[in-house]
């Protein structure tokens, strides 16, 4: 690799690390708030927190790390003509397809990023957060609770509270345990404790009485308490091997899913491994319109603002593009093709544009040399 093209690889990978990084923050910062209500509301410690939030951290990264190619590529080769180093490389000779060289080399890289998450990084993290959603949700029943609220449990369990203090102990408890349809139970506590046992998930209550009526015989018995347990570890709302979606699955898995599987699943199932694919190829697309936009024509002492604009609704055009023809593979695996021709034909298009201003600059060149010095 050359200097020169190592100078501008340097300047174009330092600004994509930047702004990646930058809207990377943001992103999960905003989407990280959602989470506070399980730590303020529903009881759960800082660890679960963090470990949620960590998770969530691939699912844009994808998405922000071709804006961020784009933006690093646009900014770099903008500040290069200001600065009249464009110039000074293209009076010593250099081609666009030259220039274009250190900046296919970043697309490379960030090919590589984005694959090694649609590979592997964001199937992996959506699974662990699920699974841990999954288990928050039968296990730790009390993070589900909201005080002066009825909340429904798989179905089967209905718990009302109705205030909760600092420790986790709660008043005004009503409950309506339905696992058994045919003698439905219902509970009334002053005060209960949810506690978290090796064998599973407990609530211990003070001072109430419980009421279960048998459908069959048509007939109520009452139980009067001061202390009472009732066991929630039967509780479950699905079964032991969860079923995972497609953002959960591996490349293998969504290409060759199992036999039994329903046919518009395998459908969604081929939609999403195509497109797990197409966005790392996205990233070429997003690195060559900048140069498409700013490297031909001739250099404008005024600025490339105009030009800058042109390469920005090029990129939001092509963005919009993508999501229509992505819903569209959604609804009907036909329009798979038109996924590939809507982020693949971009590129070729663009890198036809350099190539042919790429002999004009030669001809050109080979014009002046012909002309005889006066």
């Amino acid at each position: 690799m050359r200097r020169l093209d190592r100078y501008i690889l340097r300047q174009c990978f330092g600004a994509m690390l930047f702004v990646t990084a930058a809207l990377s923050a943001a992103i999960w910062l905003a989407q990280s708030l959602r989470l506070i209500d399980l730590i303020v509301n529903r009881g759960l410690s800082i660890d679960i927190f963090l470990y949620l939030a960590l998770l969530i951290l691939p699912r844009f990264l994808d998405i922000v790390l071709p804006i961020g190619a784009f933006i690093a590529v646009l900014f770099t080769f903008n500040r290069l003509t200001s600065e009249s180093e464009l110039v000074a490389m293209r009076s010593v000779g250099l081609s666009h397809l030259a220039l274009a060289r250190p900046v296919l080399i970043l697309a490379g890289i960030a090919f590589l990023m984005l694959m090694s998450l649609s590979a592997y990084f964001l199937p992996a993290s959506n699974r662990a957060f699920k699974d841990l959603q999954f288990e928050i949700r039968n296990r730790f029943v009390s993070s589900l609770l909201q005080e002066g609220t009825f909340t429904t449990i798989a179905d089967k369990l209905t718990i009302y509270i109705r205030s909760r203090d600092d420790r986790g102990e709660v008043t005004g408890l009503l409950i309506h345990d339905n696992r058994e349809p045919k003698r439905p139970v219902t509970i009334l506590a002053e005060r209960g404790l949810f506690a978290e046992t090796p064998a599973g998930s407990r609530i211990v209550m003070a001072n109430g009485n419980r009421q279960q009526f048998d459908t069959e015989a048509r007939k109520l018995s009452l139980l009067t308490f001061e202390h009472y347990t009732l066991d929630l570890d039967s509780l479950h709302d699905a079964p032991v091997v969860r079923f995972r979606e497609a953002q959960e699955r591996f490349l293998d898995e969504l290409f060759f899913p199992p036999p039994e599987t329903d046919p518009a699943l395998r459908s969604s199932f081929l939609v999403e491994a195509h497109r797990r694919l197409l966005v790392p190829l996205s990233a070429f697309t997003f690195c060559l319109i900048p140069l498409v936009c700013l490297l031909p024509g001739e250099f404008n002492r005024r600025g490339q603002l105009a030009r800058a604009l042109v390469a920005i609704a090029a990129a939001f055009i092509f963005e919009v593009l993508d999501i229509g023809v992505n819903d569209l593979a959604v609804r009907s695996a036909a329009a798979i093709p038109l996924m590939y021709a809507t982020d693949l034909l971009p590129f070729v298009l663009g890198f036809a544009i350099l190539l042919r201003g790429n002999i004009r600059l030669g001809f050109r060149r080979s014009g002046l040399a012909a002309v005889p010095a006066r």
